[in-house]
């Protein structure tokens, strides 16, 4: 039986970012293969194709997430002790793509309405948080001695003001040590997001970006840049469809296109 969710266009967003992982599922070369995605939408009743969904979203968000994967993946393998925040979770199945030890506390944060929403998609692997992120405070009731994987994952642009330095603050402060790992939007990539067709579906307003990725040491969290992957040069690619594959490897030669394309940003704190 399909589930109509009751959804505002921020958390609607988690649909896009399904989508285009189920899709990338279904490709005859998959970048991250997450066939769970693919199961959890067609459990959904949405019309996905009001999305407009084309094959630079699919594969930007599929390697995306397969970066982000490795790094988490790394960090618990180091840290079989972690504790792991997923920030903005949505309906992703990060958790069971990792499969981390049980050693690792694991946590899917989202808004209230999504997290009530989420164990009927998926079994029960992660401990939920509902909470707006934008809000000081949820992360108090966190355990404060171990080490943390932050995972802030096509966040950035919809967190209002300074929020989201504020947020990465208040939780590399709370934490003795660890890792924050996130796709960095440039501002003009998350200027440009407004004009992409599957965001004006949604008629989101994103805006948030920084340029350079030393720009958040600067925000008194005590970040160093540990790596910034720009995912034009990543293997990857290879498996991208063409006419997107030399396009993409014809945007490579430029640190500073590529940089709007794509980056996987990773912080030591």
């Amino acid at each position: 039986m399909s589930v109509r969710l009751d959804l505002g266009p921020i958390q609607e967003t988690l649909l896009l970012t399904l989508h285009a992982r189920a899709l990338d599922s279904r490709a005859p070369a998959p970048i991250l293969g997450d066939v769970r995605s693919a199961e959890i939408e067609e459990r959904i009743d949405y019309d996905f194709a009001k999305l407009k969904v084309k094959a630079s979203l699919i594969t930007g968000t599929a390697l995306r997430a397969r970066k982000l994967d490795d790094a988490v993946r790394r960090f618990v393998g180091a840290h079989p002790d972690a504790v792991v925040l997923d920030l903005g979770c949505g309906l992703d199945t990060r958790v069971f793509r990792c499969d981390p030890p049980g050693g690792v506390d694991w946590y899917d944060v989202d808004f209230p309405e999504v997290v009530a929403f989420r164990p009927r998609f998926l079994p029960d692997r992660s401990r939920l948080i509902g909470a707006d992120l934008s809000t000081p405070g949820w992360a108090a009731a966190l355990p404060g001695n171990r080490p943390a994987m932050i995972v802030a994952e096509g966040l950035l642009p919809f967190m209002p003001g300074d929020s989201f330095p504020r947020m990465i603050r208040e939780l590399t402060g709370h934490f003795p040590s660890g890792e924050l790992v996130l796709n960095g939007y440039t501002r003009f990539a998350a200027w440009a997001m407004k004009y992409h067709p599957s965001i004006k579906a949604l008629d989101i307003k994103a805006a948030q970006g920084f340029d350079d990725a030393r720009e958040p040491e600067g925000w008194g969290a005590g970040l160093t840049l540990a790596e910034e992957q720009v995912l034009t040069r990543v293997p990857e690619v290879a498996a991208f469809p063409q006419p997107l594959r030399a396009f993409t490897r014809l945007m490579a030669h430029s640190t500073a296109i590529s940089r709007q394309g794509g980056r996987v940003l990773r912080y030591r704190f």
